[in-house]
């Protein structure tokens, strides 16, 4: 059997259509398959590859510690110089209030442990989310999430969950004494970069103040330097008492971590002992390419790159086909006019070496958001690809091709 059949055959699948393409390595902005046919990363392999793929002082980090040591003992029980060398570093990058980091393997399992983490602080049981949220696909992550679509099929999921509509500001009334916390993205990413309106996350922060309610958010994908700067809440200048931080994090590992003040994460701790607990969270090779990352982050200087690069994207993509381009930094939404323009647009899109996506809410819209690393050229050759792509999609879709 070749690649292809192996991979249909003994991979378990996520949808009907994956895309199979056979990577044989990976460089830069640049996947390749065989025969160095190569497509250009325009997603980051989903908000994970930051600096791109194989960047050297990562691929150097990781050798390093693989030389010393890998998994040595369930994560807390030993000091591990990669996992404290990390939560300096990144303790470093935060606000003041942020100085207590819990490690695990994803963005899934730490909005697990942060909503735990709210339960067990505050003695309540309901939590806020947010209609066309996404906070990951355990049962607790999905119980949060805000499409019913996705969420049906598993039910029953976790009870005491309230769903507000986001950026509604007459209904964060609806949060109350009853609230553990508000589960919520600066922006929301997969509902086609949803950007909040002036004033909501204040008024948001205030009102779970006003309750007594614990604030989380979940900056997976918008956080790490892909708004411009190292978290995307720092646009607005509002706190939460827990970050969820995953995805770029690792610098290519898994890796996922929440983050709240030492005294509110001691509640973990006891009633009962080992109130959350990780085997591989933490892993000695993740935290020692996320150290690599965050520092490559700040020396290169990769976060002021991201606003021309935001502006040139907006610059180049216009086509009447275009509904709207929303972005946040280099997280870029590209709105058509259905899902079925879209999916053709991917298609050509691929045929012609670039690789982007949808989101999961928004089906009609066009991912963007390459490595930071992307330069402008490559930048001129992605949207001149997508162009011409859309016009062939537009062309086929009117039956002139």
């Amino acid at each position: 059997m070749n690649q292809r059949e192996l991979f249909l055959r003994y991979q378990a699948q996520t949808s009907p259509f994956p895309l199979a393409l056979e990577i044989e390595r990976a460089e830069g902005i640049y996947l390749y398959g065989k025969g160095e046919k190569r497509w250009m990363d325009l997603i980051s392999g989903i908000a994970v590859s930051g600096l791109g793929h194989g960047h050297p002082a990562i691929v150097k980090a990781v050798q390093e510690q693989a030389s010393r040591h890998l998994h040595t003992m369930v994560y807390g029980e030993l000091i591990q110089s990669p996992q404290l060398a990390l939560a300096e570093k990144l303790i470093s990058l935060l606000p003041e209030t942020l100085n207590n980091v819990f490690f695990v393997n994803s963005g899934s399992e730490a909005v697990e442990g942060a909503m735990k983490l709210a339960k067990r602080a505050t003695g309540r049981r309901e939590l806020v989310a947010f209609a066309k949220a996404y906070h990951g696909s355990t049962q607790g992550a999905l119980s949060i999430g805000g499409s019913e679509e996705f969420k049906s099929a598993f039910r029953p999921l976790l009870p005491d969950v309230r769903q507000l509509d986001y950026g509604q500001l007459d209904q964060l009334q609806q949060i109350s004494c009853r609230t553990a916390a508000v589960v919520a993205e600066v922006v929301q990413a997969e509902a086609g970069v949803v950007l909040p309106p002036p004033g909501y996350l204040s008024a948001l922060r205030k009102r779970c103040s006003d309750v007594g309610a614990l604030l989380i958010f979940d900056e997976s994908q918008t956080g790490c330097g892909r708004s411009g700067r190292f978290l995307g809440l720092e646009h607005s200048g509002v706190i939460p008492d827990i970050l969820v931080l995953a995805k770029a994090l690792g610098g290519g590992l898994p890796l996922g971590a929440f983050i709240a003040s030492r005294e509110l994460m001691q509640e973990l701790t006891h009633q009962p002992v080992l109130g959350h607990i990780s085997t591989f969270g933490g892993h000695p090779l993740s935290c020692a390419a996320a150290l690599a990352a965050l520092e490559v982050l700040q020396v290169e200087g990769l976060m002021s790159h991201v606003p021309g690069a935001e502006a040139q994207f907006h610059r180049l993509l216009l086509h009447p086909a275009i509904r709207e381009l929303r972005s946040f930094g280099l997280l870029m939404a590209l709105e058509l006019e259905s899902s079925t323009l879209n999916q053709a647009l991917i298609a050509h899109a691929l045929e012609r070496g670039v690789l982007s996506d949808w989101f999961l809410y928004a089906d009609h819209c066009l991912r963007i958001a390459p490595p930071l690393i992307i330069g402008q050229d490559q930048i001129e050759q992605a949207c001149e690809i997508l162009l011409e792509a859309l016009e062939a999609s537009c062309k086929a879709e009117r039956g002139l091709l």
